[in-house]
């Protein structure tokens, strides 16, 4: 197995690539936490507990800290999966109900397919979510469904609509920083679960997809006022990196980072291209 971590806390992501050969001989594992793993290519046999299940594109598979396990490649070979190892704390916050995390693998099922694939997208750049959102919430539909129970979306109390705002203008004024839900949820007073709940019911958007929000609104601002270099501009808001700064800003926008510029400063022609491509009706 190769492993590459993609993100620490919490949840651990990790981008795991099997480069075992077909009909190598299995050897035994153990879980050491609790894991749920979204299988996006290929398939393997799973062993635990005296149970087998043959897992494919779209599957599950559950760890349980302490059990021993063995994969098998009879079939096929150089499989992936994207793995999200949880602390005991966001498990019990989720649901540790021991029928769920003792199930080993699951089917692919379409509820949890999307969200497996939301969460391949995150981590190839290609959604404004958190990973670590968006394992939290993969986790959370694998339980309901495992479990057969629903999770009532209640009303939120004023307590905790307070608490959904001040992050908001927490996360707003520090939107430059370095902040991930950890933070934000220690801010808020709550554990980081139950913390991205109230704060997606109140204000209908995770956490992070927020403080992305703020750092393009910022960037914004900077390129239609400011002189500064676009590289500049994405480090001053908060972005990392040039290449993940112009591929958010395009996608909200539309349009790079440099035409918005040059729109801003009266370059008629894009504003117009802009409209021009708009659906009609």
């Amino acid at each position: 197995m190769t492993t590459a971590t993609l993100r620490r806390g919490s949840i651990s992501v990790v981008d795991r690539r099997c480069t075992v050969a077909p009909g190598a001989e299995p050897f035994v594992e153990v879980h050491d936490g609790y894991s749920v793993s979204y299988v996006r290519r290929g398939s393997f046999g799973y062993r635990t507990r005296g149970e087998s299940f043959e897992l494919v594109a779209g599957s599950i598979l559950i760890g349980h800290p302490g059990d021993e396990y063995t994969c098998t490649h009879d079939h096929a070979h150089a499989d992936e999966c994207l793995s999200f190892h949880l602390a005991a704390a966001i498990v019990e916050a989720i649901g540790d109900r021991a029928d769920v995390w003792l199930t080993g693998g699951v089917p692919p099922l379409p509820e949890l397919m999307v969200l497996g694939e939301l969460a391949q997208a995150v981590a190839e750049g290609g959604s404004d979510v958190g990973l670590d959102e968006v394992g939290m919430l993969l986790t959370a539909r694998v339980v309901d469904v495992v479990s057969g129970a629903e999770r009532m979306r209640c009303p939120e109390r004023a307590l905790g609509r307070r608490r959904a705002v001040d992050a908001a203008l927490w996360i707003d004024a520090h939107a430059h920083e370095t902040i991930d839900l950890e933070d934000a949820a220690t801010e808020a007073g709550l554990s980081p679960f139950h913390f991205l709940r109230v704060f997606a019911n109140v204000l209908g958007v995770t956490p992070h997809q927020y403080l992305v929000r703020c750092r393009l609104r910022r960037a914004a601002s900077l390129l239609a006022g400011d002189e500064r270099s676009i590289t500049d501009v994405a480090l001053d808001v908060g972005f990392g990196d040039l290449s993940n700064f112009v591929r958010t800003f395009r996608r909200a926008a539309g349009v790079s980072p440099g035409r918005f510029r040059r729109a801003a400063r009266g370059d008629r022609k894009i504003l117009q291209d802009r409209l021009a491509a708009r659906p009609v009706g």
